[in-house]
């Protein structure tokens, strides 16, 4: 590796070659005459590199002989030898999207899109404004097929921020870049039993979508290029550079429902620096978006009934529904306050040398709740209850004392959320260097509100002197107070998390010849993860009701370090013809060497018909949250209701005792093969096949419980396993292991019709489209010994659904857009195909799949004057709620739906695996463990745009 290393720097040093630099300056205008603000001028085969003012001028350093690439989205590519010229004068006809140039996917020189050896979707601002979701990553979700984000029904910590996910592979395995550079990791795990579980991925909602200029989305592996995360693919996210333009926003919405009322307002503005040397950018974004509540209608026989439910008096049960028919219940969009700012600039220090520098900060405050906890449910009998809740929460329940009638435990998460890069790039005989150095980080913090710790836990034995002899005597020693129960309080502090990263990176570029082009460069990254302590309150004993903090052993910092590099060459064969490879080998300091490659290719079929293919290998390292998280959680276990479990780390003195290995990365190989054209009257397509085999896939296993237990009065297990249970008052224990290998393939396709006349305006059709051919395990799953001999597997049926299922089979967008006079209109048409669950508790025989549906947008602009524009948009406008059914997997499935027998519960058997599957009903639309799109139905939103 170090004779590597030299070899490559004697390469980039040694070679001194000059080409003259001139100074090269001219306008960029539409076929109407009007400047185009934003257009990219790059030098080709390099990353150098500028855009065009507010009036369409632009000034760059350029090799006399060389040739500038011009583009601008919407508009056909155009290149220009520059031939001694010292002004070039360009203008753009409106074209195809495609050809504006990417960066990602390429560590030599920037391409186009149909240009590139690989997939990527380039969205710009207008087409994620025009959506009408408030944050970024809803927006995403109507406008990429491949991409998938879900709010889950029950929310704690991950109502901060809500998991998605590119191909099905988990939020983990797509690495997300701001312009070019890594963001920092989210804080927060998701250990719910809900889609993302086990993952963990960079906050993409936290960005402010005024801020954004235009979203890259590499639909390919590029551990090669950029490294671990990128298994899935890559989004870049190109911030907004304009020094002259910028805008007002406010923006409000409600749902039809009466609830989730949304108010914002956001500015994004610019200004040239030290005489047009260097420009500013920024965005402040504040909003707050109101409480939404989708509850079910609760089962009474279910609550009643002893094996599903609680166990309690019916007519108990009947009275209190019949007040309150949702059991109190709140769960469907937590209320929301967030306030984001975004900075991004650069400064021209020499002819060719560039500073460049951006930044932000976002803090985000969300009040959410946990299950209600019914008088029935935590009740104020002497010998199993808990009477003194009657002085905790007085109510209005005519049956029990001071009309006690339940509590709902309150959760109020904060979450700030910080990057910034700051960088130069430079010229050097005709080496493009780009040096940077990035940071960046997340921490959310918790409370818990209106609960209660409701563990029987003693202060310190103390001794009294009774005698007065100075020794201990017998009846001396007495047992100290009761801490909690009747003495606990109400509000807790249970801890939190954080993650931060530092990253220095220097990229070298250059043209060796016509056809050559090379890239060189490595990354250094140092990060943290740490488990911030809650107070003793909040964990002793099992901690608070609905949310228990971290224990000192469970906290703590930990941290790791990395370093890579790589080398990528391009060669142009013939204008028609490109061949492109980079290697990468990096070292991490708490598992070791990984050593990864690609290799793709682009064919020029004809002038409008493009193939392209790649091959590669890749990796993921695992997260510090996965390698070091470790706690007691609450979480609903049907039939036997809310438990507490625990999870256990890979390096713990537990994970020993029970003979788990620590974790190690994940390998893939991926493999895509695709086309795309751009053929007559504006019409342009990319269909493109891919291929991902991952072996060593990272997953949080299943809930493991308990065998059997000794009764010989020594509370004694029969396995390590039953003895941690018991020692630690858990109900199942779960851990992180490398259990799986995984292939995932399919199709993604692109239509886009462009400028079809329609009377006096133009109409732009879009079919987007992801169809996943293959999404499975591949091979027996690996279990320890312990969990296999108790009959057990970390991947049970849930398990396998929520990694494989849980997402739409298949997805499509269709879309139009006319615009006439001073008017435009939009229409989104989003197919959600099935997905199929097996819940936690559901019977063996039996499946849940969610009904395809399709969810429709209306978008209406109008541009009143050339700066001020209204925008009103109605989401769902047909009100598509999620729909689910039971499938039976075999005969003995049909005979459960089909029996109408009442059971000892007073139900059929199906209603009694419905209220499993629902707690009672509670989560009826979507059943505990998540859906695939919104649940709150339509949702009208309205913004006023000012331009200065």
């Amino acid at each position: 590796m170090k004779l590597t290393n030299l070899l490559l720097l004697t390469l980039i040093f040694s070679v001194t070659s000059l080409f003259s630099q001139s100074e090269v300056k001219g306008t960029v205008k539409d076929g109407d005459g009007i400047p185009l603000a934003g257009a990219n001028i790059v030098v080709k085969g390099s990353t150098n590199g500028t855009t065009t003012d507010f009036d369409g001028n632009y000034t760059i350093e350029a090799p006399s002989d060389g040739t500038l690439v011009f583009s601008y989205i919407g508009f056909e590519t155009k290149e220009k030898k520059i031939g001694g010229q010292t002004t070039i004068n360009v203008t753009l006809s409106e074209g195809n999207q495609l050809d504006e140039f990417v960066v990602v996917g390429s560590r030599t020189a920037p391409r186009s899109n149909v240009d590139s050896a690989l997939p990527v979707d380039v969205i710009g601002a207008k087409d994620l404004t025009s959506t009408g979701q408030a944050s970024f990553d809803k927006a995403l979700q109507y406008k990429i097929p491949s991409f998938n984000t879900v709010q889950t029904p029950v929310n704690d910590a991950t109502s901060l921020l809500d998991p998605y996910e590119i191909r099905n592979m988990g939020p983990s395995r797509t690495l997300i870049l701001i312009n070019g550079k890594r963001k920092n990791l989210s804080a927060l795990l998701y250990t719910q039993t809900s889609p993302g579980r086990g993952e963990t991925g960079a906050d993409i909602s936290a960005i402010p979508q005024d801020a954004i200029k235009r979203v890259e989305i590499l639909r390919d592996g590029a551990s090669a290029q950029y490294g671990s995360d990128a298994i899935a693919g890559v989004m870049n996210i190109i911030l907004k550079d304009s020094p002259t333009e910028g805008s007002a926003t406010i923006r409000t919405g409600i749902t039809t429902e009466g609830d989730g009322e949304m108010f914002g307002v956001s500015v994004n503005n610019g200004s040239t620096i030290n005489e047009d040397k260097g420009f500013i950018n920024y965005t402040i974004d504040l909003s707050k978006l109101n409480q939404s509540n989708r509850p079910g209608t609760v089962s009474a026989l279910g609550e009643a009934d002893g094996d599903l439910g609680f166990g309690a008096d019916l007519g108990f049960v009947q009275e209190f529904l019949d007040r309150k028919p949702d059991a109190g219940n709140i769960n469907g969009s937590p209320e929301t306050a967030a306030a984001k700012f975004e900075m991004n600039m650069g400064y021209d220090l020499s002819e060719n040398t560039k500073l460049y520098a951006n930044a932000a900060y976002v803090y985000k405050k969300v009040n959410s709740f946990a299950n209600y906890r019914t008088p029935y449910w935590r009740t104020l009998d002497e010998n199993t209850g808990f009477p003194y809740l009657a002085d905790f929460f007085p109510g209005d329940n005519p049956t029990t004392e001071n009309g006690y009638d339940g509590y709902v435990p309150t959760f109020e998460g904060l979450l700030s959320d910080y990057n910034g890069t700051i960088g130069f790039k430079t010229t050097k005989n005709d080496w493009n260097i780009d040096a940077s150095f990035t940071t960046g980080g997340n921490s959310q913090t918790y409370t818990v509100s209106d609960t209660h710790n409701r563990n029987v836990v003693y202060s310190p034995s103390t001794w009294v002197d009774a005698n007065g002899n100075g020794t201990v005597d017998d009846g001396e020693i007495t047992e100290g107070s009761q801490l909690y129960r009747e003495n606990s309080q109400q509000s807790f502090d249970p801890g939190g998390t954080k993650f931060s990263h530092n990253v220095g990176n220097i990229d070298i570029s250059r043209l060796l010849s016509d056809k050559v082009s090379i890239g060189i460069g490595a990354e250094f990254r140092a990060e943290t993860f740490e488990v911030i302590e809650g107070e003793l309150a909040s964990y002793d004993g099992g901690g608070a009701d609905s949310f228990a903090g971290n224990s000192p052993e469970n906290s703590g910092k930990f941290n790791r370090y990395n370093f890579g590099g790589y080398l990528s060459l391009d060669y142009d064969v013939t204008d028609a013809f490109l061949l492109s490879g980079t290697i990468r080998t990096e070292n991490y300091s708490d598992f070791g060497n990984t050593f990864v490659y690609k290799f793709s290719s682009r064919l020029k079929l004809t002038d409008q018909l493009t193939a392209r293919a790649s091959i590669s290998s890749g990796f993921r390292a695992p997260t510090l949250h996965q390698i070091y998280t470790q706690k007691a959680q609450y979480s609903f276990v049907p039939g036997q209701g809310i438990q507490v479990g625990g999870l256990i780390n890979n390096v713990s003195t537990q994970a020993k005792l029970l003979g788990i290995p620590q974790l190690d990365a994940e390998t893939s190989n991926n493999f895509t093969v695709g086309f795309g054209g751009k053929l007559a009257n504006n019409f342009s397509f990319t269909v493109d096949y891919y291929n991902i085999a991952v072996k060593d896939r990272i997953v949080l296993g299943s809930e493991i419980g308990g065998t059997a237990f000794d009764n010989d009065g020594n509370n004694i297990g029969t396995t390590a396993l039953d003895d941690i249970l018991r020692d630690n008052n858990l109900s199942d224990v779960s851990f992180f292991s490398n259990a799986i290998d995984t292939k995932t393939s399919g199709l993604d396709v692109v239509l886009s019709k462009k400028n079809i006349e329609i009377g006096n305006g133009n109409l732009d059709l879009n079919l987007s489209g992801n169809y996943t051919i293959q999404n499975e395990r591949d091979g027996a799953v690996k279990d320890i010994a312990l969990v296999a001999e108790s009959g057990q597997s970390v991947v049970n049926a849930t398990q396998e659904a929520l990694f494989f299922t849980s997402r739409p089979e298949t997805k499509w967008i269709l879309g139009a857009n006319y615009e006439i006079n001073k008017f435009g209109f939009s229409f989104n048409n989003t197919y959600f195909g099935k997905t199929t669950f097996k819940q936690q508790g559901l019977d063996e025989n039996l499946r849940t799949e969610f009904t395809p549906k399709i969810v429709s947008d209306l978008g209406i602009n109008f541009n009143a004057t050339e700066k001020l524009t209204i925008a009103f948009n109605i989401n769902n406008l047909f009100n598509i709620l999620p729909e689910w059914s039971f499938k039976a997997e075999n005969a003995a499935g049909q005979a459960i739906i089909d029996d109408t027998t009442i059971t000892s519960s007073g139900q059929t058997a199906i209603k009694n695996q419905s209220d499993l599957i629902t707690f009672n009903q509670r989560y009826s639309q979507m059943t505990y463990d998540g859906y695939h799109f919104s649940q709150l139905g339509t949702m009208l939103n309205l913004s006023i745009n000012y331009r200065f």
